[in-house]
Protein backbone atom coordinates (compact mmCIF):
# COMPACT_ATOMS: atom_id res chain seq x y z
CA UNK A 1 0.00 0.00 0.00
CA UNK A 2 1.13 3.53 -0.80
CA UNK A 3 -0.97 6.42 0.49
CA UNK A 4 0.02 9.99 -0.31
CA UNK A 5 -1.44 12.85 1.75
CA UNK A 6 -0.64 16.53 1.36
CA UNK A 7 2.29 16.43 3.78
CA UNK A 8 3.06 12.77 4.51
CA UNK A 9 3.57 9.54 2.58
CA UNK A 10 2.39 6.22 4.06
CA UNK A 11 3.78 2.92 2.74
CA UNK A 12 3.56 -0.73 3.80
CA UNK A 13 6.26 -3.34 3.42
CA UNK A 14 5.63 -6.72 4.97
CA UNK A 15 4.41 -5.97 8.51
CA UNK A 16 6.00 -2.52 8.72
CA UNK A 17 4.16 0.71 8.00
CA UNK A 18 6.39 3.69 7.24
CA UNK A 19 5.14 7.23 7.68
CA UNK A 20 7.38 9.67 5.83
CA UNK A 21 7.20 13.39 6.51
CA UNK A 22 7.07 14.52 2.91
CA UNK A 23 7.90 18.23 2.61
CA UNK A 24 11.58 17.96 1.67
CA UNK A 25 11.67 21.45 0.16
CA UNK A 26 10.74 22.83 3.60
CA UNK A 27 12.94 20.38 5.52
CA UNK A 28 9.74 18.63 6.58
CA UNK A 29 8.73 21.56 8.75
CA UNK A 30 5.45 21.00 10.55
CA UNK A 31 2.23 22.72 9.60
CA UNK A 32 -1.14 22.30 11.32
CA UNK A 33 -2.12 20.17 8.33
CA UNK A 34 0.89 17.86 8.84
CA UNK A 35 0.09 17.49 12.53
CA UNK A 36 -3.49 16.54 11.70
CA UNK A 37 -2.37 14.07 9.03
CA UNK A 38 0.16 12.50 11.41
CA UNK A 39 -2.52 11.97 14.05
CA UNK A 40 -4.78 10.32 11.46
CA UNK A 41 -1.90 8.17 10.18
CA UNK A 42 -1.05 6.93 13.67
CA UNK A 43 -4.68 6.11 14.43
CA UNK A 44 -5.03 4.33 11.08
CA UNK A 45 -1.85 2.32 11.70
CA UNK A 46 -3.16 1.29 15.12
CA UNK A 47 -6.28 -0.16 13.46
CA UNK A 48 -4.39 -1.77 10.55
CA UNK A 49 -2.72 -5.20 10.30
CA UNK A 50 0.76 -3.64 10.46
CA UNK A 51 2.96 -4.66 13.39
CA UNK A 52 5.54 -1.84 13.50
CA UNK A 53 5.32 1.88 12.64
CA UNK A 54 8.40 3.71 11.34
CA UNK A 55 8.72 7.49 11.04
CA UNK A 56 11.15 9.05 8.58
CA UNK A 57 11.77 12.34 6.84
CA UNK A 58 12.10 12.90 3.10
CA UNK A 59 15.17 14.76 1.85
CA UNK A 60 18.00 15.81 4.14
CA UNK A 61 16.05 16.46 7.36
CA UNK A 62 13.76 14.54 9.69
CA UNK A 63 11.71 17.57 10.77
CA UNK A 64 13.04 21.10 11.21
CA UNK A 65 10.31 22.27 13.57
CA UNK A 66 7.39 24.58 12.89
CA UNK A 67 6.95 25.86 9.36
CA UNK A 68 7.82 29.48 8.64
CA UNK A 69 4.35 30.21 7.27
CA UNK A 70 2.80 28.82 10.45
CA UNK A 71 5.12 31.04 12.49
CA UNK A 72 4.13 34.09 10.45
CA UNK A 73 0.45 33.39 11.05
CA UNK A 74 0.78 33.08 14.82
CA UNK A 75 0.80 36.79 15.64
CA UNK A 76 -2.63 37.23 14.04
CA UNK A 77 -4.37 34.36 15.85
CA UNK A 78 -6.96 34.70 18.58
CA UNK A 79 -6.59 33.18 22.05
CA UNK A 80 -9.04 30.44 21.03
CA UNK A 81 -6.99 29.64 17.93
CA UNK A 82 -3.79 29.49 19.98
CA UNK A 83 -5.49 27.06 22.35
CA UNK A 84 -6.64 24.94 19.41
CA UNK A 85 -3.05 24.80 18.12
CA UNK A 86 -1.78 23.73 21.53
CA UNK A 87 -4.44 21.01 21.81
CA UNK A 88 -3.59 19.64 18.35
CA UNK A 89 0.13 19.35 19.17
CA UNK A 90 -0.68 17.74 22.54
CA UNK A 91 -2.98 15.29 20.75
CA UNK A 92 -0.20 14.37 18.30
CA UNK A 93 2.33 13.63 21.05
CA UNK A 94 -0.19 11.80 23.24
CA UNK A 95 -1.49 9.71 20.32
CA UNK A 96 2.07 8.73 19.40
CA UNK A 97 2.94 7.91 23.02
CA UNK A 98 -0.11 5.66 23.50
CA UNK A 99 -0.29 3.88 20.13
CA UNK A 100 -0.33 0.13 20.94
CA UNK A 101 2.17 -0.87 18.25
CA UNK A 102 5.97 -0.38 18.49
CA UNK A 103 7.21 2.83 16.90
CA UNK A 104 10.65 3.62 15.47
CA UNK A 105 12.01 7.02 14.44
CA UNK A 106 14.81 6.94 11.86
CA UNK A 107 16.58 10.30 12.12
CA UNK A 108 19.15 11.05 9.45
CA UNK A 109 19.32 14.86 9.68
CA UNK A 110 17.87 17.77 11.63
CA UNK A 111 15.10 17.04 14.14
CA UNK A 112 14.46 20.38 15.80
CA UNK A 113 11.85 21.55 18.36
CA UNK A 114 8.67 19.60 17.53
CA UNK A 115 10.79 17.36 15.31
CA UNK A 116 12.88 16.38 18.34
CA UNK A 117 9.67 15.70 20.23
CA UNK A 118 8.32 13.47 17.49
CA UNK A 119 11.57 11.51 17.31
CA UNK A 120 12.09 11.02 21.03
CA UNK A 121 8.51 9.98 21.89
CA UNK A 122 8.82 6.96 19.60
CA UNK A 123 9.66 3.70 21.39
CA UNK A 124 12.94 3.44 19.49
CA UNK A 125 14.98 6.28 18.05
CA UNK A 126 17.75 5.41 15.61
CA UNK A 127 19.98 8.25 14.45
CA UNK A 128 22.86 8.65 12.05
CA UNK A 129 25.97 10.62 13.12
CA UNK A 130 24.69 13.54 11.01
CA UNK A 131 21.47 13.83 13.02
CA UNK A 132 21.05 16.86 15.25
CA UNK A 133 18.47 17.81 17.81
CA UNK A 134 17.40 20.81 19.87
CA UNK A 135 14.55 22.34 21.83
CA UNK A 136 15.05 25.81 20.42
CA UNK A 137 11.76 27.42 21.47
CA UNK A 138 13.32 29.78 24.05
CA UNK A 139 15.36 31.38 21.28
CA UNK A 140 12.17 32.86 19.82
CA UNK A 141 10.42 33.75 23.07
CA UNK A 142 8.34 30.59 23.10
CA UNK A 143 7.91 27.87 25.75
CA UNK A 144 8.81 24.23 24.95
CA UNK A 145 5.79 23.26 27.00
CA UNK A 146 4.22 20.23 25.38
CA UNK A 147 7.43 18.28 24.97
CA UNK A 148 8.72 19.07 28.47
CA UNK A 149 6.75 16.37 30.27
CA UNK A 150 7.88 13.59 27.92
CA UNK A 151 11.47 14.87 28.04
CA UNK A 152 11.59 14.87 31.85
CA UNK A 153 10.36 11.27 31.88
CA UNK A 154 13.19 10.23 29.59
CA UNK A 155 16.21 12.16 30.86
CA UNK A 156 15.27 13.49 34.32
CA UNK A 157 14.60 17.05 35.39
CA UNK A 158 18.21 18.26 35.61
CA UNK A 159 19.09 17.28 32.07
CA UNK A 160 15.70 18.44 30.79
CA UNK A 161 16.33 21.89 32.28
CA UNK A 162 19.69 22.05 30.48
CA UNK A 163 18.19 21.23 27.09
CA UNK A 164 15.05 23.35 27.46
CA UNK A 165 16.60 26.46 29.04
CA UNK A 166 19.68 26.71 26.81
CA UNK A 167 17.86 25.84 23.58
CA UNK A 168 21.17 24.46 22.33
CA UNK A 169 21.66 22.14 19.38
CA UNK A 170 23.11 18.74 20.23
CA UNK A 171 24.17 15.87 18.01
CA UNK A 172 23.42 12.17 17.86
CA UNK A 173 26.31 11.10 20.10
CA UNK A 174 25.10 13.33 22.95
CA UNK A 175 21.48 12.34 22.34
CA UNK A 176 22.61 8.72 22.78
CA UNK A 177 24.41 9.51 26.05
CA UNK A 178 21.30 11.31 27.32
CA UNK A 179 19.07 8.35 26.47
CA UNK A 180 17.06 10.14 23.78
CA UNK A 181 18.53 7.93 21.05
CA UNK A 182 18.72 4.14 21.30
CA UNK A 183 21.43 3.67 18.70
CA UNK A 184 23.70 5.73 16.47
CA UNK A 185 23.89 3.99 13.11
CA UNK A 186 25.96 4.93 10.06
CA UNK A 187 23.76 6.32 7.33
CA UNK A 188 24.25 3.51 4.83
CA UNK A 189 23.52 0.93 7.53
CA UNK A 190 20.27 2.55 8.72
CA UNK A 191 17.83 0.74 6.35
CA UNK A 192 19.20 -2.67 7.30
CA UNK A 193 19.17 -1.84 11.02
CA UNK A 194 15.54 -0.74 10.69
CA UNK A 195 14.67 -4.05 9.03
CA UNK A 196 16.48 -6.03 11.75
CA UNK A 197 14.73 -4.17 14.57
CA UNK A 198 11.34 -4.52 12.89
CA UNK A 199 11.98 -8.26 12.46
CA UNK A 200 12.75 -8.62 16.18
CA UNK A 201 9.59 -6.75 17.13
CA UNK A 202 7.30 -8.64 14.73
CA UNK A 203 8.56 -11.96 16.12
CA UNK A 204 7.06 -11.04 19.50
CA UNK A 205 3.45 -11.42 20.57
CA UNK A 206 1.47 -8.41 19.30
CA UNK A 207 -0.89 -8.73 22.28
CA UNK A 208 2.05 -8.73 24.69
CA UNK A 209 3.65 -5.74 23.02
CA UNK A 210 0.40 -3.77 23.17
CA UNK A 211 -0.21 -4.77 26.79
CA UNK A 212 3.33 -3.79 27.77
CA UNK A 213 3.02 -0.41 26.07
CA UNK A 214 -0.35 0.18 27.72
CA UNK A 215 1.03 -0.75 31.13
CA UNK A 216 3.92 1.70 30.78
CA UNK A 217 1.65 4.48 29.49
CA UNK A 218 -0.89 3.86 32.27
CA UNK A 219 1.85 4.05 34.90
CA UNK A 220 2.55 7.61 33.79
CA UNK A 221 -0.98 8.59 32.78
CA UNK A 222 -2.12 10.54 35.83
CA UNK A 223 1.06 12.58 35.95
CA UNK A 224 1.19 13.09 32.18
CA UNK A 225 -2.47 14.10 31.98
CA UNK A 226 -1.87 16.87 34.53
CA UNK A 227 1.46 17.88 32.96
CA UNK A 228 0.00 18.08 29.45
CA UNK A 229 -2.97 20.12 30.65
CA UNK A 230 -0.58 22.61 32.27
CA UNK A 231 1.59 22.55 29.15
CA UNK A 232 -1.32 23.42 26.86
CA UNK A 233 -2.10 26.42 29.07
CA UNK A 234 1.56 27.51 29.05
CA UNK A 235 1.84 27.00 25.30
CA UNK A 236 -1.23 29.10 24.54
CA UNK A 237 -0.31 31.82 27.05
CA UNK A 238 3.25 32.14 25.72
CA UNK A 239 1.94 32.93 22.25
CA UNK A 240 0.33 36.15 23.53
CA UNK A 241 3.47 37.66 25.09
CA UNK A 242 5.52 40.55 23.72
CA UNK A 243 8.63 38.37 23.79
CA UNK A 244 7.00 35.79 21.56
CA UNK A 245 5.91 38.42 19.06
CA UNK A 246 9.42 39.91 19.09
CA UNK A 247 11.04 36.48 18.82
CA UNK A 248 8.98 35.57 15.77
CA UNK A 249 9.70 38.94 14.13
CA UNK A 250 13.43 38.64 14.82
CA UNK A 251 13.52 35.10 13.46
CA UNK A 252 11.73 36.09 10.27
CA UNK A 253 13.93 39.20 9.85
CA UNK A 254 17.09 37.20 10.64
CA UNK A 255 18.23 39.48 13.47
CA UNK A 256 18.82 39.21 17.19
CA UNK A 257 15.69 39.66 19.30
CA UNK A 258 15.29 42.57 21.72
CA UNK A 259 13.52 41.16 24.76
CA UNK A 260 11.24 43.59 26.59
CA UNK A 261 9.09 41.42 28.86
CA UNK A 262 9.62 41.86 32.61
CA UNK A 263 9.48 38.94 35.01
Amino acid sequence: MVLSNSTILVTDEDATRTVTLNRPGRRNAMTPEMQTELIAAIEDAAASPCRVIVFRGAGDAFCSGLDLAALQAMNDKTAAEHREDAERIANLFWTLYQVPKPTIAAVHGAAIAGGTGLAMICDFTLATPAAKFGFTEVRIGFVPALVSAFLSLQVGEKRARDLLLTGRIFHAAEAYRLGLVNEVVEGDALPERLRMLAKILTANSPQSLAATKKLMADQNKLWLDAAISQAMDANAKARETADFKEGIAAFLEKRKPLWTEKL
